[in-house]
C-alpha cells in the first residue's frame, strides 16, 4: 500500500504563478489520490483568494518584493523576510511536507528556505528563461529544477535540471469544439476577425493604452475585440467601449479557454506561463514584453519564440504607435497567422503537470 504524500506549494502573486501551481497539484492528486497539499502565499496577493476558490488550504505569510518605484518601501523588506523565513518554518513543522515546491513569487523564496533548514526535499519550478536571483541563489541548494527552456545550465547546476515545459490550465485543449460556445457566451459574430488582448491577471498599462488607441481602428476594419484589463483599468475602457458593439471588455476572463477558442490572434505580454498557454493554443500572438520585470526575463522569453518564427514582438516603449497597425497586418495576412500558428504549436509541451508531478512524488521517496 502506497503512503500517504503531504507536499507544500509555495509561491503566487499573479496567475501567471497560481495557475501552474493549482495544475500541478492536480496532476499529484491524479497520480497519487489521497496526497495532502498545503499552499503558502504572500498576505494581500491574489493567491490568498485564487488557491482555496480551487479548493485547497492556504497559509499566508507577510511577505512582499523590492520596489523599484518607492525606494523607501524596501526598509522594511529585511524585517519582513526574517519575519517570513521564521513563519514558513513553523509551517513546515505543524504541517511536516514530504517534499516542498516553489513555483515563484515572493512566498516562494522563504518558503524554500525554510524547508531547506530543515532538510525537507525541494524542488523549483522555474518559468522563465531567464531566472530571477533568488532562485539563481536557491538553485545551489535544492534537489531538482524543473524548467521550460534548454539552456538553464548557465544558471543552474546541470545534474539537477529537468525540462518539463511549464503546466497551463487543463481546460486550455481541444479549444475546435468550444468555439460555437464561445461565440456565444463573448456575443460575438462569426464571420469577423477576433482579437484577444490579455495584459495578464494584473493588466498591463502600456497594452491598454495601445488598445484605447486603436479603437476607431479596429471598429473600421471589423475586428472584435475581447479585452482583459485588469481591475485598475476596467472602468475606463469600459466607458470607452460603450461606443463600440465590437470591443467586449472584462476586468478578469474566467473562461479564458472560451476566449483561446473563439480567438484568431493574440495580443499578450510574455509572461512565461502567458508563452506556454498560447503554444498549447496554437494562436498567432503579438508579444509586448514587460520592461518592469527581473533581468528583462519577458524580452528574454518572447524573443525565445520569435527566434523561432513563432510570435512577433513588439517594444514596450514603440507599441502605443505601432501594435494597432501590427495587429491590422496580421489580420489580413492569413498566410501569416497560419505559419506562427504552426511553430508555436511546436513549442508546445503538453504534459508538464504530470511530468513535474512525477518528479515530485519522486522526490518524496515514497
Amino acid at each position: 500500500m502506497l503512503q500517504q504524500l503531504k507536499i507544500i506549494i509555495s509561491g503566487g502573486g499573479t496567475g501567471g504563478h497560481i495557475f501552474p501551481a493549482i495544475a500541478i497539484a492536480r496532476a499529484i492528486e491524479e497520480m497519487r489520490p489521497g496526497t495532502e497539499i498545503l499552499f503558502v502565499g504572500a498576505i494581500g496577493r491574489m493567491e490568498m483568494e485564487k488557491v482555496p476558490a480551487a479548493g485547497y488550504k492556504i497559509e499566508g505569510l507577510q511577505i512582499s518584493g523590492i520596489s523599484r518605484s518607492n525606494m523607501m518601501k524596501n526598509i522594511s523588506l529585511p524585517a519582513k523576510v526574517l519575519k517570513s523565513v521564521k513563519r514558513a518554518k513553523e509551517i513546515i513543522s505543524e504541517f511536516n511536507p514530504d517534499v516542498i515546491v516553489g513555483v515563484g513569487g515572493y512566498a516562494s523564496g522563504p518558503t524554500l528556505w525554510g524547508g531547506l533548514r530543515k532538510n525537507v526535499p525541494t524542488l523549483i519550478q522555474e518559468q522563465n528563461s531567464y531566472p530571477g536571483i533568488t532562485n539563481k541563489i536557491l538553485g545551489k541548494r535544492v534537489n531538482k529544477i524543473c524548467v521550460a527552456y534548454s539552456g538553464m545550465e548557465r544558471f543552474f547546476p546541470a545534474s539537477k535540471l529537468i525540462i518539463t515545459g511549464n503546466p497551463v490550465r487543463q481546460d486550455i485543449s481541444g479549444l475546435e469544439a468550444k468555439r460555437n460556445e464561445a461565440l456565444e457566451y463573448f456575443k460575438l459574430k462569426n464571420n469577423e476577425f477576433v482579437l484577444l488582448v490579455i495584459g495578464g491577471s494584473l493588466g498591463a498599462r502600456t497594452i491598454n493604452e495601445s488598445v484605447k488607441n486603436s479603437l476607431q481602428l479596429f471598429a473600421e476594419n471589423n475586428i472584435q475585440v475581447i479585452w482583459q484589463t485588469g481591475k485598475a483599468f476596467h472602468n475606463e475602457a469600459a466607458e470607452l467601449a460603450k461606443k463600440y458593439s465590437n470591443i467586449k471588455v472584462y476586468d478578469f476572463i474566467s473562461k479564458m479557454d472560451f476566449a483561446y477558442a473563439v480567438s484568431d490572434a493574440v495580443i499578450s505580454r510574455a509572461g512565461a506561463i502567458s508563452l506556454a498557454e498560447l503554444c498549447i493554443a496554437g494562436k498567432p500572438a503579438i508579444l509586448v514584453p514587460s520592461p518592469n520585470v527581473t533581468d528583462d526575463h519577458q524580452t528574454k522569453n518572447a524573443n525565445s519564440l520569435a527566434k523561432e518564427s513563432a510570435a512577433i514582438v513588439i517594444k514596450d516603449d514603440v507599441a502605443v504607435q505601432q501594435l494597432g497597425k501590427e495587429v491590422i497586418k496580421l489580420a489580413m495576412d492569413k498566410a501569416l497567422r497560419g505559419k506562427l500558428s504552426k511553430n508555436i504549436e511546436t513549442l508546445a509541451i503538453k504534459d508538464s503537470a504530470k511530468r513535474i508531478a512525477k518528479e515530485i512524488i519522486e522526490l518524496s521517496g515514497k
